[in-house]
Protein backbone atom coordinates (compact mmCIF):
# COMPACT_ATOMS: atom_id res chain seq x y z
CA UNK A 1 0.00 0.00 0.00
CA UNK A 2 1.39 3.40 -0.92
CA UNK A 3 2.44 5.73 1.90
CA UNK A 4 -0.28 8.27 1.06
CA UNK A 5 -3.04 5.66 1.08
CA UNK A 6 -2.09 3.85 4.28
CA UNK A 7 -5.07 3.56 6.64
CA UNK A 8 -4.76 5.95 9.55
CA UNK A 9 -4.89 4.43 13.02
CA UNK A 10 -6.32 5.62 16.34
CA UNK A 11 -3.97 6.62 19.14
CA UNK A 12 -3.77 7.71 22.71
CA UNK A 13 -1.77 10.92 23.09
CA UNK A 14 -0.47 11.09 26.65
CA UNK A 15 1.09 13.80 28.74
CA UNK A 16 4.14 12.57 30.65
CA UNK A 17 4.86 14.20 34.04
CA UNK A 18 1.90 13.97 36.39
CA UNK A 19 0.03 11.56 34.10
CA UNK A 20 2.41 8.62 33.58
CA UNK A 21 4.98 9.35 36.26
CA UNK A 22 5.28 11.38 39.42
CA UNK A 23 5.87 15.04 38.59
CA UNK A 24 9.07 15.71 40.50
CA UNK A 25 9.69 19.04 38.73
CA UNK A 26 11.86 18.83 35.63
CA UNK A 27 12.27 15.06 35.38
CA UNK A 28 15.14 14.29 33.02
CA UNK A 29 17.05 11.46 34.73
CA UNK A 30 15.70 7.93 34.83
CA UNK A 31 16.51 7.75 38.56
CA UNK A 32 13.85 10.47 39.05
CA UNK A 33 11.25 8.82 36.81
CA UNK A 34 8.73 7.05 39.06
CA UNK A 35 5.74 5.36 37.42
CA UNK A 36 2.34 6.16 38.90
CA UNK A 37 0.46 3.10 40.13
CA UNK A 38 -0.87 0.83 37.40
CA UNK A 39 0.38 2.94 34.48
CA UNK A 40 2.68 0.39 32.78
CA UNK A 41 -0.10 -2.21 32.83
CA UNK A 42 -2.63 0.31 31.49
CA UNK A 43 -0.25 1.23 28.64
CA UNK A 44 0.10 -2.47 27.81
CA UNK A 45 -3.69 -2.94 27.70
CA UNK A 46 -4.07 0.02 25.32
CA UNK A 47 -1.25 -1.16 23.07
CA UNK A 48 -2.59 -4.72 22.94
CA UNK A 49 -5.98 -3.32 21.93
CA UNK A 50 -4.28 -1.94 18.81
CA UNK A 51 -3.88 1.67 19.85
CA UNK A 52 -0.77 3.67 19.06
CA UNK A 53 0.81 5.36 22.10
CA UNK A 54 2.38 8.80 21.68
CA UNK A 55 3.73 10.80 24.59
CA UNK A 56 3.31 14.56 24.18
CA UNK A 57 5.31 16.52 26.77
CA UNK A 58 6.29 20.14 27.37
CA UNK A 59 9.95 20.18 28.45
CA UNK A 60 10.83 23.83 29.04
CA UNK A 61 13.75 22.70 31.21
CA UNK A 62 15.69 22.36 27.94
CA UNK A 63 15.20 26.04 27.04
CA UNK A 64 15.86 27.03 30.66
CA UNK A 65 19.24 25.25 30.54
CA UNK A 66 18.43 22.66 33.24
CA UNK A 67 19.11 19.75 30.88
CA UNK A 68 19.50 19.08 27.16
CA UNK A 69 17.33 17.58 24.44
CA UNK A 70 19.78 14.65 24.41
CA UNK A 71 19.05 14.11 28.12
CA UNK A 72 15.31 13.94 27.39
CA UNK A 73 15.87 11.48 24.53
CA UNK A 74 18.06 9.31 26.79
CA UNK A 75 15.35 9.34 29.48
CA UNK A 76 12.71 8.28 26.96
CA UNK A 77 14.91 5.42 25.71
CA UNK A 78 15.39 4.28 29.33
CA UNK A 79 11.65 4.49 30.00
CA UNK A 80 10.97 2.38 26.89
CA UNK A 81 13.49 -0.26 28.09
CA UNK A 82 11.86 -0.29 31.53
CA UNK A 83 8.37 -0.52 30.03
CA UNK A 84 9.46 -3.36 27.76
CA UNK A 85 10.91 -5.26 30.73
CA UNK A 86 7.85 -4.67 32.90
CA UNK A 87 4.96 -5.30 30.49
CA UNK A 88 6.41 -6.12 27.06
CA UNK A 89 5.49 -2.93 25.20
CA UNK A 90 7.06 0.40 24.29
CA UNK A 91 5.79 3.86 23.40
CA UNK A 92 5.37 4.34 19.63
CA UNK A 93 6.41 7.98 19.62
CA UNK A 94 7.91 10.51 22.03
CA UNK A 95 7.37 14.20 21.32
CA UNK A 96 8.65 17.07 23.40
CA UNK A 97 8.55 20.85 23.18
CA UNK A 98 11.72 22.50 24.52
CA UNK A 99 10.30 26.02 24.64
CA UNK A 100 9.38 28.20 27.59
CA UNK A 101 5.83 29.61 27.53
CA UNK A 102 7.07 33.05 26.47
CA UNK A 103 8.37 31.88 23.06
CA UNK A 104 5.65 33.35 20.86
CA UNK A 105 6.77 31.64 17.65
CA UNK A 106 6.41 28.17 19.21
CA UNK A 107 3.70 26.05 17.64
CA UNK A 108 4.42 22.90 19.63
CA UNK A 109 4.01 23.85 23.30
CA UNK A 110 0.71 22.69 24.71
CA UNK A 111 -2.01 24.02 24.64
CA UNK A 112 -1.07 24.37 20.96
CA UNK A 113 -1.61 21.14 19.01
CA UNK A 114 1.76 21.03 17.21
CA UNK A 115 3.16 17.93 18.89
CA UNK A 116 -0.09 16.00 18.43
CA UNK A 117 -0.27 16.99 14.77
CA UNK A 118 3.38 16.01 14.25
CA UNK A 119 2.74 12.61 15.84
CA UNK A 120 -0.38 12.16 13.70
CA UNK A 121 1.64 12.91 10.57
CA UNK A 122 4.68 10.82 11.54
CA UNK A 123 2.76 7.78 12.74
CA UNK A 124 -0.18 7.97 10.29
CA UNK A 125 -2.78 8.58 13.00
CA UNK A 126 -6.44 9.53 12.80
CA UNK A 127 -6.90 12.26 15.41
CA UNK A 128 -10.71 12.08 15.09
CA UNK A 129 -10.57 8.49 16.39
CA UNK A 130 -7.90 9.23 19.02
CA UNK A 131 -7.74 10.31 22.66
CA UNK A 132 -5.66 12.76 24.70
CA UNK A 133 -4.99 12.19 28.41
CA UNK A 134 -3.22 14.65 30.70
CA UNK A 135 -3.20 16.25 34.12
CA UNK A 136 -3.47 19.90 33.05
CA UNK A 137 -5.99 22.06 31.25
CA UNK A 138 -3.38 22.76 28.57
CA UNK A 139 -3.29 19.02 27.79
CA UNK A 140 -7.06 18.95 27.34
CA UNK A 141 -6.98 22.09 25.19
CA UNK A 142 -4.19 20.71 22.99
CA UNK A 143 -6.25 17.60 22.33
CA UNK A 144 -9.33 19.65 21.49
CA UNK A 145 -7.30 21.91 19.16
CA UNK A 146 -5.97 18.81 17.37
CA UNK A 147 -9.48 17.43 16.89
CA UNK A 148 -9.22 14.29 19.02
CA UNK A 149 -12.33 12.26 19.76
CA UNK A 150 -11.98 12.73 23.53
CA UNK A 151 -9.61 14.91 25.52
CA UNK A 152 -9.51 13.77 29.15
CA UNK A 153 -8.05 14.91 32.45
CA UNK A 154 -6.65 12.75 35.23
CA UNK A 155 -6.57 13.91 38.85
CA UNK A 156 -2.94 12.86 39.38
CA UNK A 157 -0.17 15.46 39.18
CA UNK A 158 -1.85 18.84 38.83
CA UNK A 159 -5.16 17.27 37.85
CA UNK A 160 -6.97 17.72 41.15
CA UNK A 161 -6.67 21.52 41.06
CA UNK A 162 -6.99 21.69 37.27
CA UNK A 163 -10.28 19.75 37.22
CA UNK A 164 -12.13 22.99 38.00
CA UNK A 165 -10.58 24.73 34.98
CA UNK A 166 -11.24 22.34 32.09
CA UNK A 167 -14.14 22.77 29.64
CA UNK A 168 -17.40 21.59 31.18
CA UNK A 169 -17.83 18.44 29.07
CA UNK A 170 -14.31 17.14 29.77
CA UNK A 171 -14.18 13.62 31.18
CA UNK A 172 -12.17 13.52 34.42
CA UNK A 173 -10.72 10.32 35.88
CA UNK A 174 -8.86 9.60 39.09
CA UNK A 175 -5.80 8.30 37.23
CA UNK A 176 -4.44 7.04 33.92
CA UNK A 177 -5.50 3.39 34.43
CA UNK A 178 -9.12 4.53 34.85
CA UNK A 179 -8.88 6.70 31.75
CA UNK A 180 -7.47 3.69 29.88
CA UNK A 181 -10.44 1.60 31.07
CA UNK A 182 -12.81 4.19 29.60
CA UNK A 183 -10.92 4.25 26.30
CA UNK A 184 -11.05 0.46 26.01
CA UNK A 185 -14.79 0.43 26.82
CA UNK A 186 -15.38 3.19 24.27
CA UNK A 187 -13.53 1.20 21.61
CA UNK A 188 -15.43 -1.98 22.46
CA UNK A 189 -18.77 -0.18 22.19
CA UNK A 190 -17.93 0.87 18.65
CA UNK A 191 -18.76 4.53 19.30
CA UNK A 192 -17.69 6.58 16.28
Amino acid sequence: MAEGTRKKRPAVFIDRDGTLNRDNSYVWKFADFIWLDGVPEALARLKRAGLILAVITNQSGINRGYYTAADVLALHRAVDRDLLERVGVTIDGWYHCPHIPQVESCQCRKPKPGMILAAARDLSLDTARSYMVGDKTLDVLAGLAAGVKRSMLVRTGYGQSESRLVPQDTLVFDDFPRAADFILQDLASGNP
